[in-house]
């Protein structure tokens, strides 16, 4: 028996994944019968890392792909508009529910609110302000063009209201990342074996403790300048603590490019493949410090009250660093050794789990969607 309600569910990137596993699930058991479409847009899309990511979190696979790849953002923007289009005009949906802030979450809220399809934001309210950051216009506008706004922390309230949001719209729902994390941890791939699978079994041998460092972000990798500052300010740190530095494909074809790679040539420093989400929660969970440009690390450091510290001016997620284990080291050399080797002898921050963040989110989520629809949503 067909359900009244469909909603259409974007993911576009690994991160997309950890958030949507948890929404379908709960939109599954939701008292207002929902049927949902998992459309997977392919902004970012490896074959191998995808698999492994649908198969740990329990996802089916898309019931459609878009497949637009990489370009710019105008052309990916415009490309993931025009193919969504299509899936919008053929499935009929009663809502969009769009997560993070990607490229493709910009564009299929943008194509659905054009469409008169009302748009269900995960993560809204989330701000940088520094425009400078893809992300942030992306942000911005969703939010915009949302129906229901679903806010991870508290700051995400008070942002959309001085944005001129109405508050009936606003649901502060918690971290729906950390329901993943939490369901997950248990079974988080030991550190040896994750070294052992990449032929690095002895790097730890005489350590117990070790950094780990992630890095993507265009401000940090695409720079030559500042990306050279940063391989050589982990090759000093190096020097206090190993370190493990999972390469992302970006961060791995700049390091080509400027030919910077050989600056890693050292015996303290290891790079790793890309990983599974399994392996980054057990290189993350014993870690003494965490070094990132990532936001979704930054919450999962928190979560797990492991010290980290982010390699970028701000951050959008700023209850990482009031309430949780996160501190802003910008990207000036000796401030990143300086608190780097802080944490190291002291230990660092642990902090506290913010509120919500208890592994309910997705919960909480499906109860106020299954409720409008119920209310006020249109059969799909």
């Amino acid at each position: 028996m067909s359900t009244p309600y469909r909603i259409a569910c974007v993911v576009a990137a690994r991160p997309n994944l950890m958030k949507m596993a948890p929404i379908l699930r709960a939109l599954a058991a939701c008292a207002t019968p929902i049927d949902s479409i998992l459309v997977h847009t392919g902004q970012h899309y490896d074959a191998d890392m995808d698999g492994d990511f649908f198969t740990a979190l329990g996802m089916r696979a898309p019931d459609v792909q878009l497949q637009v790849g990489s370009g710019s953002h105008a052309a990916q923007t415009a490309l993931v508009m025009q193919r969504f289009e299509s899936v919008l005009e053929s499935t009929a949906p009663s809502a969009v529910l769009v997560v993070g802030d990607v490229n493709s979450t910009l564009a299929c809220a943008l194509t659905a609110a054009k469409m008169q399809v009302p748009v269900l934001h995960v993560e809204a309210g989330l701000r940088s302000y520094d425009r400078a950051m893809p992300e942030e216009v992306n942000r911005v506008l969703t939010d915009q063009l949302s129906t229901l706004l679903f806010t991870s922390e508290a700051s995400g309230m008070n942002n959309l209201l001085r944005e001129g949001i109405p508050a009936a719209r606003i649901h502060f729902v918690g971290n729906v990342m950390i329901d993943t994390l939490q369901r997950e941890l248990a079974r988080a791939t030991p550190v040896l074996d994750v070294l052992r699978q990449v032929n690095l079994a002895g790097f730890l041998q005489h350590d117990t403790r070790y950094a780990l460092l992630t890095l993507h972000r265009p401000s940090n990798v695409d720079d030559p300048r500042r990306l050279r500052m940063l391989m050589e300010t982990v090759v000093k740190l190096s020097e206090d603590v190993p370190v493990l530095f999972p390469l992302h494909p970006r961060t791995r074809a700049m390091l080509q490019r400027h030919e910077l790679g050989k600056l890693l040539d050292t015996p303290r420093v290891a790079c790793l493949p890309p990983q599974a989400y399994r392996a980054m929660l057990g290189l993350m969970k014993h870690a003494s410090l965490v070094l990132t440009d990532s936001g979704g690390v930054q919450e999962e450091t928190t979560a797990l009250g492991v010290p980290c510290l982010t390699l970028r001016d701000s951050t959008e997620r700023p209850v990482t660093v009031s309430e949780g284990s996160n501190a802003i080291a910008g990207r000036d050399a000796s401030v990143i050794l300086a608190l780097s080797r802080d944490i190291l002898r002291y230990g660092g921050k642990a902090g506290r789990i913010p509120p919500f963040w208890d592994g309910h989110a997705a919960e909480r989520i499906a109860g106020h969607i299954g409720r409008w629809l119920a209310l006020d949503g249109e059969p799909g």
